[in-house]
Protein backbone atom coordinates (compact mmCIF):
# COMPACT_ATOMS: atom_id res chain seq x y z
CA UNK A 1 0.00 0.00 0.00
CA UNK A 2 2.99 2.05 0.13
CA UNK A 3 3.65 2.51 -3.38
CA UNK A 4 0.14 3.29 -3.87
CA UNK A 5 0.09 6.33 -1.85
CA UNK A 6 3.47 7.69 -3.34
CA UNK A 7 2.17 6.85 -6.55
CA UNK A 8 -1.14 9.30 -5.76
CA UNK A 9 1.68 12.01 -3.92
CA UNK A 10 3.32 12.06 -7.20
CA UNK A 11 0.74 12.99 -9.87
CA UNK A 12 0.98 15.97 -11.69
CA UNK A 13 -2.62 17.26 -12.13
CA UNK A 14 -3.85 19.96 -14.62
CA UNK A 15 -6.13 23.00 -13.36
CA UNK A 16 -9.04 21.04 -14.47
CA UNK A 17 -8.56 17.87 -12.72
CA UNK A 18 -7.43 19.91 -9.22
CA UNK A 19 -11.28 21.26 -9.40
CA UNK A 20 -12.47 17.86 -9.89
CA UNK A 21 -10.68 16.41 -7.34
CA UNK A 22 -11.27 19.20 -4.88
CA UNK A 23 -14.76 20.23 -5.73
CA UNK A 24 -16.15 17.00 -5.48
CA UNK A 25 -14.27 15.82 -2.15
CA UNK A 26 -15.29 19.21 -0.43
CA UNK A 27 -18.77 19.14 -1.34
CA UNK A 28 -19.14 15.20 -0.06
CA UNK A 29 -16.66 16.43 3.00
CA UNK A 30 -18.82 19.28 4.10
CA UNK A 31 -22.11 17.94 3.87
CA UNK A 32 -21.64 15.12 6.03
CA UNK A 33 -19.67 17.12 8.32
CA UNK A 34 -22.62 19.39 8.72
CA UNK A 35 -25.22 16.53 8.60
CA UNK A 36 -23.42 15.12 11.38
CA UNK A 37 -23.46 18.66 13.33
CA UNK A 38 -27.18 18.23 12.46
CA UNK A 39 -28.31 14.34 13.39
CA UNK A 40 -26.03 15.11 16.60
CA UNK A 41 -28.13 18.28 17.82
CA UNK A 42 -31.28 16.31 16.98
CA UNK A 43 -30.58 13.44 19.15
CA UNK A 44 -29.62 15.39 21.82
CA UNK A 45 -33.06 17.22 21.87
CA UNK A 46 -32.19 20.25 19.49
CA UNK A 47 -34.72 19.93 16.12
CA UNK A 48 -33.89 23.52 15.27
CA UNK A 49 -31.53 21.86 11.92
CA UNK A 50 -34.07 19.12 11.44
CA UNK A 51 -37.04 22.02 11.06
CA UNK A 52 -35.25 24.39 8.83
CA UNK A 53 -34.32 21.10 6.81
CA UNK A 54 -30.53 20.63 7.17
CA UNK A 55 -30.48 16.92 8.13
CA UNK A 56 -30.46 16.22 4.60
CA UNK A 57 -27.53 15.00 1.95
CA UNK A 58 -28.48 17.73 -0.15
CA UNK A 59 -24.97 19.58 -0.74
CA UNK A 60 -26.80 23.10 -1.76
CA UNK A 61 -28.42 23.12 1.92
CA UNK A 62 -24.51 22.96 3.14
CA UNK A 63 -21.99 24.44 0.83
CA UNK A 64 -20.83 28.20 1.44
CA UNK A 65 -19.40 29.40 -1.83
CA UNK A 66 -16.52 31.28 -0.43
CA UNK A 67 -15.93 28.74 2.23
CA UNK A 68 -15.76 25.91 -0.83
CA UNK A 69 -13.12 28.65 -2.86
CA UNK A 70 -11.21 28.72 0.52
CA UNK A 71 -11.40 25.06 0.37
CA UNK A 72 -10.52 24.83 -3.17
CA UNK A 73 -7.36 27.56 -3.18
CA UNK A 74 -5.82 26.36 0.47
CA UNK A 75 -7.32 23.16 1.64
CA UNK A 76 -9.52 24.66 4.43
CA UNK A 77 -12.66 26.28 4.50
CA UNK A 78 -16.29 25.82 5.41
CA UNK A 79 -19.71 25.18 5.17
CA UNK A 80 -23.14 26.75 6.45
CA UNK A 81 -23.45 26.82 10.50
CA UNK A 82 -26.17 24.47 10.88
CA UNK A 83 -28.80 26.15 13.51
CA UNK A 84 -28.55 25.03 16.77
CA UNK A 85 -30.67 26.00 19.96
CA UNK A 86 -28.64 25.73 23.25
CA UNK A 87 -31.93 26.05 25.16
CA UNK A 88 -33.36 22.70 23.78
CA UNK A 89 -30.44 20.75 25.48
CA UNK A 90 -30.36 19.02 29.00
CA UNK A 91 -26.90 20.11 29.70
CA UNK A 92 -26.14 22.86 27.88
CA UNK A 93 -22.52 23.09 27.66
CA UNK A 94 -21.50 19.49 27.52
CA UNK A 95 -24.30 18.91 24.65
CA UNK A 96 -23.08 21.75 22.54
CA UNK A 97 -19.24 20.43 22.87
CA UNK A 98 -20.61 16.81 21.92
CA UNK A 99 -22.49 18.51 18.93
CA UNK A 100 -19.32 20.26 18.02
CA UNK A 101 -17.36 17.58 18.08
CA UNK A 102 -19.68 15.07 15.96
CA UNK A 103 -18.31 17.25 12.71
CA UNK A 104 -14.73 16.72 13.27
CA UNK A 105 -15.20 13.04 13.83
CA UNK A 106 -17.86 12.72 10.91
CA UNK A 107 -14.51 14.12 8.86
CA UNK A 108 -12.27 11.65 10.22
CA UNK A 109 -14.77 8.63 9.68
CA UNK A 110 -14.52 9.64 6.04
CA UNK A 111 -11.14 9.90 5.78
CA UNK A 112 -11.03 5.94 7.74
CA UNK A 113 -13.55 4.75 4.85
CA UNK A 114 -11.72 6.12 1.85
CA UNK A 115 -7.96 4.91 2.94
CA UNK A 116 -9.72 1.62 3.57
CA UNK A 117 -11.75 1.75 -0.01
CA UNK A 118 -8.72 3.20 -1.75
CA UNK A 119 -6.26 -0.01 0.08
CA UNK A 120 -9.46 -2.62 -1.46
CA UNK A 121 -9.45 -0.91 -4.80
CA UNK A 122 -6.24 0.26 -5.74
CA UNK A 123 -4.97 -2.65 -8.07
CA UNK A 124 -8.28 -3.89 -9.57
CA UNK A 125 -8.90 -0.52 -10.40
CA UNK A 126 -5.62 0.88 -11.74
CA UNK A 127 -5.47 -2.41 -14.30
CA UNK A 128 -8.60 -1.88 -15.47
CA UNK A 129 -9.17 1.91 -17.03
CA UNK A 130 -8.47 5.61 -16.52
CA UNK A 131 -11.90 5.95 -15.14
CA UNK A 132 -10.41 3.52 -12.10
CA UNK A 133 -7.12 5.71 -11.77
CA UNK A 134 -10.21 8.57 -10.92
CA UNK A 135 -11.87 7.02 -8.76
CA UNK A 136 -8.69 5.90 -6.87
CA UNK A 137 -7.18 9.70 -6.87
CA UNK A 138 -10.62 11.07 -5.36
CA UNK A 139 -10.78 8.58 -2.71
CA UNK A 140 -6.99 9.14 -1.98
CA UNK A 141 -8.10 13.58 -1.86
CA UNK A 142 -11.02 13.16 -0.08
CA UNK A 143 -9.36 11.20 2.95
CA UNK A 144 -6.55 13.64 3.11
CA UNK A 145 -8.98 16.81 2.74
CA UNK A 146 -11.03 15.54 5.12
CA UNK A 147 -8.64 15.19 7.66
CA UNK A 148 -7.36 18.57 7.34
CA UNK A 149 -11.12 20.15 7.77
CA UNK A 150 -11.09 17.85 10.51
CA UNK A 151 -8.17 19.34 12.11
CA UNK A 152 -8.93 23.14 10.71
CA UNK A 153 -12.21 22.87 12.81
CA UNK A 154 -10.89 21.79 15.89
CA UNK A 155 -8.48 25.27 15.85
CA UNK A 156 -10.29 26.80 19.21
CA UNK A 157 -11.06 30.08 17.51
CA UNK A 158 -14.74 31.03 17.28
CA UNK A 159 -17.01 29.99 15.26
CA UNK A 160 -15.08 26.74 14.38
CA UNK A 161 -16.00 23.52 16.13
CA UNK A 162 -12.79 23.57 18.53
CA UNK A 163 -14.07 27.01 20.01
CA UNK A 164 -16.94 25.39 21.47
CA UNK A 165 -15.44 22.36 22.35
CA UNK A 166 -13.00 24.42 24.91
CA UNK A 167 -15.45 27.04 25.82
CA UNK A 168 -17.58 24.39 27.48
CA UNK A 169 -14.65 23.96 30.17
CA UNK A 170 -14.95 27.56 31.32
CA UNK A 171 -17.51 29.25 34.12
CA UNK A 172 -21.30 29.83 32.89
CA UNK A 173 -20.04 33.46 32.92
CA UNK A 174 -17.73 33.28 30.88
CA UNK A 175 -19.02 30.69 28.37
CA UNK A 176 -22.25 33.05 27.60
CA UNK A 177 -20.20 36.05 27.42
CA UNK A 178 -17.89 34.26 24.63
CA UNK A 179 -20.95 32.60 22.80
CA UNK A 180 -22.35 35.88 22.56
CA UNK A 181 -19.28 37.69 20.49
CA UNK A 182 -18.20 34.33 18.76
CA UNK A 183 -19.19 35.77 15.87
CA UNK A 184 -16.19 38.42 15.89
CA UNK A 185 -13.88 35.44 15.60
CA UNK A 186 -13.93 34.45 12.35
CA UNK A 187 -12.12 38.25 12.07
CA UNK A 188 -9.31 36.95 13.51
CA UNK A 189 -9.75 33.45 11.81
CA UNK A 190 -9.53 35.17 8.42
CA UNK A 191 -6.62 37.55 9.37
CA UNK A 192 -4.59 34.31 10.79
CA UNK A 193 -5.51 32.34 7.21
CA UNK A 194 -4.52 35.19 5.02
CA UNK A 195 -1.28 36.24 6.88
CA UNK A 196 -0.35 32.46 6.65
CA UNK A 197 0.51 32.18 10.08
CA UNK A 198 -1.23 29.25 10.11
CA UNK A 199 0.16 27.13 7.54
CA UNK A 200 3.08 25.16 8.80
CA UNK A 201 0.86 24.70 11.88
CA UNK A 202 -1.92 23.25 10.36
CA UNK A 203 0.22 21.10 7.24
CA UNK A 204 1.95 19.48 9.98
CA UNK A 205 -0.94 18.20 12.10
CA UNK A 206 -2.50 17.22 9.19
CA UNK A 207 0.71 15.28 8.15
CA UNK A 208 1.09 13.57 11.51
CA UNK A 209 -2.90 12.76 11.70
CA UNK A 210 -3.35 11.85 8.12
CA UNK A 211 -0.13 9.28 8.33
CA UNK A 212 -1.50 7.70 11.27
CA UNK A 213 -4.98 7.28 9.96
CA UNK A 214 -3.15 5.33 6.88
CA UNK A 215 -1.12 3.10 9.02
CA UNK A 216 -4.57 2.34 10.86
CA UNK A 217 -6.09 1.17 7.03
CA UNK A 218 -3.05 -0.56 6.48
CA UNK A 219 -4.15 -2.87 10.02
CA UNK A 220 -7.75 -2.63 8.49
CA UNK A 221 -6.87 -3.95 5.07
CA UNK A 222 -4.55 -6.39 6.38
CA UNK A 223 -7.18 -7.90 8.36
CA UNK A 224 -10.15 -7.33 5.44
CA UNK A 225 -7.84 -9.43 3.09
CA UNK A 226 -7.15 -12.50 5.73
CA UNK A 227 -11.07 -12.32 6.41
CA UNK A 228 -11.86 -12.38 2.56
Amino acid sequence: MDTIMNYFRSLDLSALELVLYRVLPAILCITLHELAHGFAAYRLGDDTAKRLGRLTLNPIKHVDIFGLIMIMSVGFGWAKPVPVDMRNFKNQKRDMAITALAGPLMNILIACVALLALGLLAYPLRASSAAGEIILSLLYRTARLSTALAIFNLIPIPPLDGSKIVFSFLNEKNYLFLMKYERFGMLALMALLFSGFLDKPLALAVSFVFEGLYKIAIVAFEIVIKLV
